[in-house]
């Protein structure tokens, strides 16, 4: 008779037990994580912060990715580093039906948060979404969806948030080389990023810096412990696949820079040959050539000097595409020659070997399809040193 009473007190108590914890644990807090889409936009992969209210079912992500393709001056402003993003919150069932209709996959880590650093951190949520907070201006390598997940959460965690980057596996690259390997086969949006950013990108990215890619965001939560409120314990509760699809094999575009610079490079090799042989320049390439590198050298000054993104700066492709080459374009359609073009010529065939330089001695990294573009460079502006003085008038 007593053990019944006892059996039954027990079980009374471990169901108020229970319940409690039930009716205490009022949210769920997870990180999701969303694979790299086809778009270059969507080439790196998103984060996001979701959270469910178990007692309503109110069940939301906040999303610091947000952005509008329709706002004045959108090239000009995100080339120029003043473009703001903006945080927004979204049903969870809205959210995952983009990345189902364009069949990325979604992966969910809960996050083992105390009913109280939830709390803390919906309220951090909720002040950024006020109107006059939820727009940030956007930075790619330090500000952006996933480092402000991050800085969320290390915010409201504060000293208690340990990440145990000690313990990852070693990735020691560059914010070009992990650039690269989430748009290696995207041959065209590659080359122009690493047109675009200068040798800042060329220094190895420490763990912290590695997240500003949603996917080491993952990982460092994945290893991430919570300390001081309690026994330590792991910052990721539970993790699944929200939406799982096959990934497809990467493969380079039929047109794509690799094989049409070593084609370019072919045919100027060609003429040079046939322009030694039958006494020609065949100026008209040069013309073409140069004029198209003065443009690129126009665009990457304007990065340079005009943006106030800094990655844009100390950019050294600048030494084989430079602005001077377009003058020079327009002075090799004239019958007569000045004779600083001569000097410019050499000054050009100098610049380019220096690109070489730089690229062999580390101080910044070329794209690789970019090659045969600086053997051209090389040959011609050798070839017309030697040469223009005898095809034009030098006055």
């Amino acid at each position: 008779m007593n053990f019944k009473k006892i059996a039954i007190s027990l079980i009374f108590l471990l169901t108020i037990s229970w319940l409690g914890a039930v009716q205490a644990q009022q949210y769920q807090i997870s990180l999701l994580t969303c694979d790299p889409g086809e778009e270059i936009y969507s080439s790196f992969g998103h984060s996001g912060i979701r959270v469910t209210e178990l007692t309503t079912g109110r069940d939301v992500v906040y999303n610091y990715g947000t952005f509008d393709f329709g706002a004045p001056n959108f090239v000009l402003n995100f080339a120029g580093g003043r473009l703001d993003y903006f945080l927004s919150v979204s049903t969870f069932d809205r959210f995952i039906a983009e990345y189902d209709y364009f069949q990325r996959s979604v992966r969910e880590q809960v996050l083992d948060l105390n009913e109280q650093q939830k709390l803390d951190l919906i309220r951090f949520l909720e002040n950024n979404y006020l109107p006059e907070n939820r727009a940030y201006r956007y930075d790619f390598f330090f500000d952006n969806c996933a480092t402000r997940v991050r800085d969320a959460l290390a915010t409201v965690l504060g000293d208690q948030l340990v990440w145990n980057d000690a313990v990852r596996e070693p990735v020691d690259m560059s914010f070009r080389g992990l650039i690269d390997e989430m748009v290696y086969f995207m041959t065209w949006s590659d080359l122009g990023i690493d047109l675009a950013l200068g040798s800042r990108l060329d220094k190895d990215a420490t763990p912290l810096e590695e997240q500003f890619l949603p996917k080491y965001v993952e990982g460092a939560f994945a290893r991430a412990e919570i300390q001081g409120d309690g026994p330590t314990r792991l910052l990721v509760e539970k993790s699944r696949d929200v939406l799982k699809f096959e990934k497809a094999e990467g493969a380079f575009g039929a047109i794509n820079p690799y094989w049409i610079f070593w084609l370019v490079a072919l045919i100027f090799t060609a003429i040079t040959f046939l322009g030694f042989k039958k006494k020609k320049l065949f100026v008209g390439f040069d013309v073409a050539f140069f004029g198209i590198l003065g443009i690129i050298g126009i665009v990457i000054s304007l990065l340079w000097i005009g943006s106030e993104i800094p990655s844009t700066r100390y950019n050294w492709n600048i030494l084989w595409a430079f602005p001077g080459h377009l003058v020079l374009a327009i002075v090799l359609l004239k019958k007569t020659i000045k004779p600083w073009v001569l000097k410019y010529l050499l000054f050009a065939l100098i610049m380019a070997d220096a690109a070489v330089v730089f690229w062999i001695l580390g101080w910044q990294s070329f794209h690789p399809s970019l090659i045969p573009l600086l053997l051209v460079m090389i040959l011609r502006t050798n070839y017309l040193y030697y040469n223009v003085g005898k095809f034009k008038k030098v006055v």
